[in-house]
Formats: structure tokens, C-alpha cells, sequence
């Protein structure tokens, strides 16, 4: 197609995947092919996301990015969170694989794992009303694929009314809704290493009021790191149909998702140096950035379930996440109001099995640590079942390591958003209200158990599980390689859990639009409901091998048993307000200001359930104050866009106050999940640019942050950085686009962070760079080169030691390594 064409398209709005009005659908004559859809350049900057009517983001006091499909087949991410590493303001770890990574913004504290103040949402509802449940984060639920249209985000703001439970930002994923005719179809695998994936979509007009559209992927393969065995299996399949009529639509959807991928932990890296100036270097034979502990080897992990039940699970289905759901949009006009309802219900459910190692050393070293100084190791099994551990073997390094079973057969979540929006003339000028009401359930039911066990360190899935004597070999420490069927030190992360989320929210807002001026403002109401019960589990007994034996100081008497007696209750409610207000100036048609304050609120969800908070006789809320964390964000910023050229400059200041669980280590090297009692401020600049001239585009991002922990349980912790945080986080991508290829580079960095809270290690500044090249040889074919990390480098997002461990072997998380993968894809 010539490129005056697809130019000409684009300013036309030929759309791919974001719903327009259907007086102008009736209007369209030419409906746009999937080809085109392609190779058009699409302008459009409105956002509709975490706000009451989408608007030209020139005449929004928000701070709003979009990020177009086209864009998101040449980054070709290798989950949710690689492609949110280049949304401006978002800091993402993305270390853990396709869940189970960390998102947050503008130096929003991160605590754990997940998205604890940053909702993510599918198609304008929430995936799950809490984005950082323990073990079943929301990002294990939803994929991006051929079905995504564009990405929406919004930072601060009216973030903090216009949804629950994400007072940082929201994120939304909408799908495309058949405005394009035709589809395409991709298949791709990697490079070096072991992946096969197929993808696809479909969609169009069945006449001039229907459209549908469906999509999907099936992906196989090992991965990217070296695990023995296939980890990554499994896809999802989404449709929807919508029908149009004057002044409306309805939609209905569907989505089912069937995947397994395994999740991504910690393992040994040699650190030497000091801890402001580390040096990070592979253990010898392991190369971190492809390589894991699990193994070919060690196939299954056992633990005492909730009813007294052993239980095996496979290392080899990873985390298997399921999710079936259905649900609708209806838009009408009822008088001069706009009636909107969203409804979705999602059964959803994981089972997870993980091993995460939590010391690394040689074996007189791991010896000591499991207080065994004269432990004498040997295998357990693997091909050298039997023969003592040789230290000149690979690694020569040992890891203490826990196999997590997790059972989470219900994480349903039932979301319903009501809101009618009316626009008045007044003599002020326009005046558009908005009421609503959104009602929410979250059901939340696990287990998790965990059992311990030492593994060589042995790269390409080639590590195995030893046994341990004392005494010169005479008195067996371990039973079958199981040390412990427990964490060591502790059963207090041990736990089951049926509880129930019922949120109630009623909203409303304000904008009144006076010549180049707006001012606007959002109050909501959350209403929170928590009812179930949680049991706790204690160290006892439990004949795993049947023999009728059970002795003391065996790793059978060292099982986390769960409590005989009636679970502890859980039942408490709770409220808190959010408000945002803010006003925006076009001071001229390329260039607007804009200011606003807000204060959101986020349900403190499974972080309180087994801490001191609720009361173990009745399960209340004892310390109301906790119910709930708080944002409270100021912004002020500029906005610039004219001739191909656009520019956004948002100064932010903000105070965190949570409540949140934490699994780290002790004192003495065992894990345990503390609960923090934080309180942060954080303030810095964010900057968002991209420049077209012709067939050259550039886009970049930056934000700056200045972060500081202002109250902690532990008072030596105050006036320190929060963990994790880096003073910028930046984006660049550049690119060439031709007819006939497209050629460009995506880098994403970060600079230097603290490990943890006490400010000691510090984890190195990274850069990744990755490249990608798409050629068109015939019309409707593309042929793609993606590469990721093409300098292989050694990005490291945590370590559990707060400090250089004397051993001078830590446990890193890292991104992927280099991987690069060839894609053909036909449109049709």
C-alpha cells in the first residue's frame, strides 16, 4: 500500500481495536482491511481510562499514555510486564516470568510482589479487585496477544475515584471489537532456544450493525532459561460480538485461558566488593541470566494439606493459571443521559508449584547454616543417585531450597460498574456530571504449604536433590532429600484461607468546560465487607512414606500441621472516601497546563489476615486504621503537541501511608512473612516525548523520583530509600518505518537501588537493549526478527541479602538474558 495512503488512512481514523462512536461507524463507508489496520498510522490521543469521558488528553488534568497495537507487535513482549517496562511512570520487575512480577508508579512504594496500587484492568474492569494477592498476583490472568488493541494508562489523578483499589494508576488493556475487517495469523519461534507459538485473530462487520471479533495464541516450549523439561505450555481464546443502534451498543465477550509457565525465583550469583560498590559475577558453571534450579531431576514436591491429606504436585506444571469469563458493556442514551453498565464475571483459580532457594554456599557452609556443621551430603537422586557430593563438580555450590505448593482453587471476582453521565448548558458554560455505582466480589481460597531441601547448583536442569547424614555418615538428617516439610524456623507462613471481598462504591463527578478552561472534580466512597476464616498451622508429625513410623526430630516431625480445632474467623468492614479535583488550561491549540490533588485508598486484602490486626476470637478489626492504606499525590504539568511532535512534563509529589505482608529472611536465614507498618513520601518529574518526521519515529520516557521512608515499625529505617527504588527509570525507542520494512530499538533502563529498606546493598544500575526488524516481501506478509537484551546483560531486580553475605554468594532475581525469535505472519 502506498505510504500516502496509510498516512491518509490514519488522519481518516481508521482504527484498529479501540471502539468508536456508532454514528460513526454508519458514516464509514470504507471499512479498513487487517492489512491496513497494520500500516496505518494512527494519531488519535484520547483516553478513556480512569476518567468520566474520554477526552483529548490536551483537555484532561490527567496524565494518560496509549500504546497502539502496531506498537506492540514491534516490541513483540514476552509477557504483560515487558511491555509495561515502557509506559511512562510505571516501574516494573520483571524478573518473575509471565506472573508474579511487580508493578508500581511515580515512587509508590513496592513492598512484595504484584500490583498492590496500580489496578489492572481488561476491557474498563478491574482482572481482580486486588492486584497483589499472595501466590496469585493479577497479572497471572490476563495476556497480551493479537486481541489487545491498544494499551491504556493513567497515572495519579482521577486513577484514584475512578476505580477501586488503584489510587496509583490504572493500566487497561482493551480489546479490539471487529471495526477492522479480516485478521491475521503468526507463528514464531525462538532462537537458541526451545519455543513455538502460534497466534491469531479474526474480526469484521456480519452486517451494518454487527461486528464480532475473536483471537487467541497455543504456545510449547522450555523457555528461555534452562529448566529440563517443557515449562511453558497452554493459551487463551477471546470473542466478542457487538451490536450497534442509534445512540448505543451492546457487547458481549468472552474470555477462556488455560497456561502454564513457570515462575521465576532467586538464585546464586557471586557479589564481591563492598555494599555501596558490589560486583556481580556468575558462580562458576551457572550463567544466572538463562539458567534456574529447577530441574529435570527433581519432579515433584509433597506437603500436608488442610485436610490432613499429603499431597503431591509436579515442578513441571509450573504455575497453571485458568480463568473463564463472561461478561458485557451496554451504552444507551435515556433522555440527555449517557447510561454505561459493565459486568463481568471471572472464574479463575491457580496451582502453583515452585522451588525457591534460600541459601547458597559450599557444603561446609550450607552445613552450618542448617545447623549440621558435620553434614555429609550425598545424592538422592538423578543419574548420580547414591554417590557422595562432589565439590569439584560444576558449581561445587549447594542451595537450600523450599518447594512451594500452592493451591488456589478460587479466586473468582464478580465486578459490576453503573454510571450515567450528562452533559448540561449552563451560562458558566458545559457542565458534565457523572454518578455511579460499582459492586464488586473477590473470593480468595488457598492453601500453601511449603517443604524444605538442599539441590547442587547445576545449570541446563541438571540440578538434584541430596541427602544429609551426621555423625560420619551414620544418623540420616534427611527422608527421601526432604529436610523439613515445612519452612525452616517457622510454620507462621503456612496458612489456609476462604475469605470473601464484598466492595461497595458509589461515585460521582464534575467538569465544567469554560472556553480554554476546565475544572473538575471526583468523589468516591469505598465500602468494604470482609468475611471467611483462615487457619493457622503449628509444627507436628505426619508419616509421609507409610512406614508407621514417625520419629522425633525427623523431617516428619518437623511437618507444618494444620490446626485440628475451628478456623480462625475473619469478619470486619471498613470504609474510606477518595476525592481528586483539577483544572486544565488550552492555552493555546498545541500547548495546555493543568493541576490536581488527590487522595485514593486501597483495602490493606490479604496482608491483614493473619497479622495481629484482626482479632483471632471474633475476626474484627481491631485497628480500624489499618483497613485501608492511603495515596495523597499533587501534580502539576505541561502538555505540548503540534506537527508530529508531542511533549509531557508532569511534576508529582506524594505520601503513602500501608499496611502489607512481606516474605523475607530473619536474622538467622529463615524465612518468614513480616507485617510492615510503612509510611513514604516520594516526589520527582516524569517526562514523556515521541517525534514523527516522515518515516522516522522516536518515543522516550523518563521519570525521576525522590523517595523516602518517613515512618516504619523499626524507627532505624526512617529517612532511608525504599527498597527497590531507583532515582530514574527511563525509555527510548527509535525506529525507521518503510514500506517495504521497519527497523528501529527499544532500550529500558534503570539506575542504582538498595536491596532492602536498611540501605546497605546496592543493586547495579542496568540497561536493556533490544532490537527488532520487520520486512514486508509481498503484501499481507511479515516477516519479523525480535531480540531482547542483545547484550546479554546481567539485570538484577532483587537479592534477599539486605548486605553482602559472607560467603559472598546472594540469591539475584535477573531478567531474561539475550532472546531472540523469528516470526512469520500472514493477514488475510
Amino acid at each position: 500500500m502506498p505510504k500516502s495512503l496509510i498516512i491518509h488512512a490514519g488522519r481518516a481514523g481508521l482504527l484498529a481495536g479501540v471502539a468508536l462512536p456508532s454514528a460513526a461507524i454508519a458514516q464509514q463507508v470504507d471499512k479498513p482491511t487487517a492489512w491496513q489496520a497494520s500500516r496505518t498510522v494512527n494519531d488519535s490521543d484520547s483516553v478513556t481510562t480512569g476518567v468520566a469521558k474520554g477526552r483529548d488528553r490536551l483537555d484532561s488534568a490527567t496524565s494518560t499514555s496509549i500504546t497502539k497495537e502496531n506498537e506492540i507487535s514491534k516490541l513483540a513482549p514476552r509477557s504483560l510486564a515487558d511491555l509495561f517496562r515502557n509506559i511512562p511512570g510505571i516501574r516494573v520487575e520483571a524478573a518473575a516470568g509471565e506472573g508474579g512480577n511487580g508493578y508500581t508508579v511515580r515512587g509508590l512504594p513496592l513492598v512484595a510482589d504484584g500490583a498492590k496500587f496500580v489496578q489492572i484492568q481488561e476491557d474498563g474492569l478491574p482482572v481482580m479487585e486486588f492486584g497483589d494477592l499472595f501466590e496469585a498476583q493479577a497479572d497471572h490472568f490476563i495476556r497480551a496477544d493479537f486481541n489487545v488493541g491498544q494499551v491504556e494508562s493513567i497515572r495519579g489523578g482521577s486513577a484514584s475515584t475512578f476505580a477501586s483499589n488503584g489510587p496509583g494508576g490504572v493500566i487497561n488493556l482493551i480489546s479490539k471489537t471487529g471495526e477492522v475487517e479480516g485478521g491475521s495469523m503468526q507463528a514464531s519461534t525462538g532462537i537458541g532456544y526451545d519455543s513455538a507459538r502460534v497466534d491469531f485473530d479474526y474480526g469484521g462487520h456480519l452486517s451494518d450493525r454487527w461486528r464480532f471479533h475473536i483471537g487467541g495464541f497455543y504456545r510449547s516450549g522450555e523457555g528461555p532459561r534452562s529448566t529440563g523439561f517443557t515449562t511453558f505450555r497452554g493459551g487463551q481464546i477471546k470473542f466478542n460480538v457487538t451490536r450497534e443502534f442509534d445512540g448505543g451498543h451492546i457487547r458481549l465477550y468472552g474470555k477462556l485461558l488455560d497456561d502454564h509457565s513457570p515462575l521465576l525465583a532467586q538464585y546464586p550469583v557471586s557479589v564481591t566488593g563492598t555494599n555501596q560498590d558490589p560486583k556481580f559475577s556468575n558462580v562458576a558453571g551457572f550463567p544466572l541470566v538463562n539458567n534456574t534450579l529447577l530441574s529435570s531431576y527433581i519432579t515433584t514436591n509433597v506437603g500436608l494439606q488442610p485436610d490432613g491429606q499429603a499431597k503431591t504436585q509436579r515442578y513441571r506444571d509450573g504455575i497453571h493459571a485458568k480463568a473463564k469469563s463472561g461478561g458485557g458493556e451496554v451504552q444507551f442514551h435515556l433522555a440527555d443521559w449517557t447510561i454505561t453498565e459493565r459486568f463481568r464475571y471471572s472464574q479463575m483459580s491457580i496451582v502453583g508449584s515452585s522451588l525457591f532457594p534460600v541459601f547458597a554456599g559450599k557444603p561446609d557452609q550450607l552445613g552450618t547454616a542448617i545447623g549440621v556443621p558435620d553434614a555429609t551430603f550425598s545424592y538422592a537422586g538423578g543419574p548420580l543417585s547414591g554417590q557422595a557430593f562432589n565439590p569439584a563438580r560444576g558449581s561445587g555450590l549447594l542451595a537450600l531450597s523450599l518447594g512451594d505448593n500452592t493451591n488456589t482453587p478460587d479466586v473468582d471476582n464478580l465486578t459490576n460498574d453503573l454510571r450515567a453521565s450528562r452533559v448540561w448548558k449552563t451560562g458558566a458554560g458545559d457542565l458534565t456530571t457523572t454518578l455511579g455505582i460499582y459492586k464488586a466480589r473477590q473470593d480468595y481460597q488457598q492453601s500453601f504449604i511449603l517443604s524444605a531441601f538442599v539441590q547442587d547448583v547445576q545449570p541446563d536442569g541438571r540440578s538434584s536433590i541430596l541427602d544429609i547424614t551426621r555423625d560420619g555418615g551414620r544418623v540420616p538428617v534427611t527422608q527421601g532429600g526432604y529436610l523439613l516439610f515445612t519452612a525452616p524456623g517457622s510454620t507462621a507462613s503456612i496458612r489456609s484461607v476462604d475469605v470473601a471481598y464484598d466492595v461497595t462504591a458509589p461515585y460521582g463527578s464534575f467538569n465544567l468546560q469554560h472556553g480554554r478552561v476546565a475544572i473538575g472534580g471526583s468523589l468516591r466512597y469505598d465500602f468494604n465487607r470482609v468475611s471467611g476464616d483462615l487457619t493457622p498451622s503449628q509444627f507436628g508429625c505426619f508419616d509421609f512414606n507409610r512406614d508407621g513410623v514417625t520419629s522425633a526430630g525427623s523431617a516428619e516431625c518437623q511437618t507444618a500441621v494444620f490446626s485440628s480445632g475451628a478456623p480462625r474467623p475473619i469478619d470486619y468492614d471498613h470504609g474510606y472516601l477518595s476525592y481528586s479535583t483539577g483544572i486544565n488550561v488550552r492555552l493555546s491549540d498545541p500547548l495546555a497546563i493543568f493541576g490536581r490533588y488527590s487522595r485514593g485508598g486501597r483495602a490493606a486484602g490479604d496482608a491483614l489476615l493473619a497479622s495481629p490486626a484482626i482479632s483471632p476470637q471474633d475476626g474484627s478489626l481491631v485497628d480500624k486504621s489499618v483497613g485501608n492504606d492511603s495515596v495523597r499525590q499533587a501534580e502539576i504539568g505541561v502538555k505540548f503537541r503540534r506537527d508530529g511532535l508531542t511533549l509531557n512534563v508532569t511534576a508529582f509529589h506524594a505520601k503513602t501511608r500501608e499496611t502489607t505482608g512481606q516474605v523475607n529472611l530473619d536474622e538467622n536465614g529463615n524465612s518468614r512473612v513480616a507485617v510492615l507498618s510503612r509510611g513514604s513520601r516520594a516526589y520527582g518529574a516524569e517526562l514523556e516525548g515521541s517525534l514523527r518526521r516522515g518515516p522516522f519515529r522516536v518515543t522516550a520516557s523518563g521519570t525521576m523520583v525522590d523517595a523516602e521512608i518517613t515512618a516504619a515499625e523499626d524507627p532505624a529505617l526512617v529517612g532511608n530509600t525504599p527498597r527497590h527504588q531507583p532515582a530514574l527509570i527511563y525509555q527510548l525507542t527509535p525506529q525507521y518505518d518503510a514500506d517495504a520494512f521497519t527497523i528501529g530499538a527499544n532500550v529500558v533502563g534503570v539506575t542504582g537501588s538498595y536491596a532492602q529498606d536498611l540501605n546497605q546493598l546496592r543493586l547495579p544500575a542496568y540497561t536493556t537493549v533490544g532490537v527488532f526488524v520487520q520486512v514486508r516481501p509481498i503484501e499481507r506478509l511479515e516477516l519479523s526478527v525480535n531480540a531482547t537484551n542483545v547484550l546479554n546483560t546481567m539485570a538484577i531486580t532483587e537479592t534477599l541479602e539486605a548486605s553482602i553475605p559472607a560467603n559472598n554468594i546472594a540469591l539475584a532475581r535477573t531478567l531474561y538474558g539475550r532472546m531472540v525469535s523469528a516470526s512469520a505472519r500472514f493477514f488475510f
